[in-house]
């Protein structure tokens, strides 16, 4: 039969969406399995925190655990489509079909290409859902996590918190509740010059008020300093004011940046830089590794083909050994860059950059070295 490029071409699409298939099945199947896997060890470890809380089994299977899906498969994504790749690839190999079909001239490259198709789309796929799905989401889980697990309070900032409201205005508060969007004994100072105050205004609590976008100061007294420096001061019922600052500006938890899409992240890192809030390192770590963090599907797939396409004494076992040492290793080295970023030591960008670029290198490395 004489070759025809219609036909070759044919057999090329017939092999790529077959090896699509058999990925996205694997895929999904690993993903579902990590979901319940995750599930139960977060049950048992904070099985006690919500009975000592008071929350009930329905709130916690129908509400709780449901709105953790989406962050979880955001999570595992990565490792699933890694293992499901090894596992698809060194099956063919042990048939020796990848022998086969190197053998007729198909380089491992070719070979990739539909892993590398599948990777890319699980990457923006992943990207969408990270940057504007999964908050969404992560608002009702992180809720319920203030509300019934202990070590959520140590993630809230809450006490003794300053902030700066405008170019030549400064704030500080004793204690601010989230909850009842409440803050007291508030001191707002107003300077005509840095050297000079102008205005200070105490009051012994302030309130968020929706209806008119404005914080509500109870029971003020304001004291007035002309420039020679005399007092004047006032009591007054109440004053609403504006601020730059919103109930979500004002106190922060560890977890603000991840209830919220990229682009309002961005904006919330924004205005806590021009407010003056110290300790921006841990939101900006968090901001920047959910950008990188989708990248990894396509990153694992450069060492999941070569490391699974050569026959190995041991067969799958250890094939799914190597893969599981090298996920692990590559989820290690995003976590033990994180306390450098915080500590300032690593910008946030580098932080979230560096394990990428290195296992990026690594994964190249693996390609080049293997048989073609």
């Amino acid at each position: 039969m004489p070759y025809s490029p219609f036909l070759s071409f044919r057999f090329a699409l017939t092999y790529d969406l077959h090896i699509i298939k058999r990925l996205v099945m694997g895929y999904l199947t690993l993903v579902g399995g990590l979901i319940v896997f995750f599930i139960v060890l977060h049950y048992v470890e904070y099985v006690d925190d919500f009975m000592d809380r008071g929350a009930s089994m329905r709130d916690v299977f129908l509400v709780y655990y449901p709105s953790y899906i989406p962050e979880i498969i955001r999570l595992t994504s990565p490792l699933a489509l890694f293992l499901s790749a090894i596992f698809l690839t060194g099956r063919l190999a042990q048939h020796l079909e990848i022998s086969s079909l190197q053998t007729s001239g198909v380089s491992i490259y070719r070979i990739m290409v539909p892993y590398l198709a599948l990777g890319a789309v699980l990457t923006g796929a992943l990207f969408y859902l990270g940057g504007w799905v999964v908050p969404e989401s992560n608002r009702t889980r992180l809720a319920f996590e203030l509300e019934y697990t202990r070590d959520a309070a140590s993630r809230v900032e809450s006490s003794f918190i300053h902030r700066q409201t405008g170019p030549s205005s400064m704030m500080s508060v004793s204690f601010y509740d989230r909850r009842s969007r409440t803050a007291t004994n508030v001191t707002l100072e107003d300077y005509s010059s840095w050297s000079h105050l102008s205005r200070r205004i105490e009051a012994p609590r302030m309130t968020w008020v929706d209806s008119l976008s404005a914080w509500r100061l109870s029971d003020p007294v304001v004291f007035t300093f002309d420039a020679s420096g005399m007092q004047s001061r006032t009591r007054r019922a109440r004053i609403d004011t504006v601020l730059s600052l919103t109930p979500r500006d004002l106190a922060r938890a560890t977890g603000d940046v991840d209830a919220m899409t990229l682009t309002d992240a961005a904006h919330y890192i924004d205005t806590l830089r021009r407010t003056g809030a110290n300790g921006l390192e841990r939101p900006l770590v968090a901001y920047h590794a959910r950008i990188f963090y989708p990248f990894a599907h396509l990153i694992l797939l450069l060492m999941a083909v070569p490391i699974a396409s050569v026959r190995r004494r041991g067969g799958q076992a250890v094939r799914v050994g190597m893969a599981l040492f090298i996920a692990f290793s590559y989820l290690s080295a995003m976590k033990l860059t994180e306390p450098f970023g915080y500590a300032g030591t690593l910008s946030p960008f580098m932080t979230a950059l560096i394990p990428h670029a290195l296992f990026l290198v690594f994964g190249l490395t693996v390609l080049f070295r293997t048989r073609k």
